[in-house]
């Protein structure tokens, strides 16, 4: 079992923490009301979520490829997102950006891809009931 918690600690700001133990700070103002608090001072719920999906499918993928033995020196997943209007105001277009460097085999990179957002990432799994996600690989040198 996962437990997590927060606790308010002043303006829209709450500290959280879960079973691993680590906590965090997440800034619930929004855009609208953050000049009460000058800036955000973390990041939102809605932007952890999203961080969460980056760090699911990059951790799959990174995985996979290890088993395949493909010879990657680095992976950057970036994420933008579609929100609707009104409330609740749910993601419903997701657009991942794969970043790999190394001599990465483009097939074995992309069934990765296919395998983390398929089968393997939990957090993909949850968000696709509400959002159409889509992928893109980028190779760097």
């Amino acid at each position: 079992m996962i437990e997590a918690t927060v606790a308010w600690t002043d303006h829209e700001r709450f500290l959280g923490a879960a079973t691993s133990g680590h906590a965090l700070v997440i800034d619930a103002a929004s855009n609208k009301t953050s000049a009460k608090t000058s800036e955000k001072t973390a990041n939102s719920p809605m932007e952890l979520v999203l961080l969460g999906l980056c760090g699911c499918t990059a951790s799959d993928v990174i995985g996979i490829l290890r088993k395949k033995r493909q010879p990657f020196a680095g992976l950057e997943v970036h994420a933008s997102a579609e929100r609707s209007d009104g409330y609740p105001s749910v993601y419903t277009a997701i657009k991942l950006i794969y970043r790999v460097s190394g001599k990465v085999d483009p097939k074995a990179m992309e069934d990765a891809v296919k395998l983390s957002k398929e089968k393997y990432c939990s957090v993909s799994a949850m968000l696709q009931k509400t959002a159409r996600i889509t992928f893109e690989i980028e190779f760097v040198a």
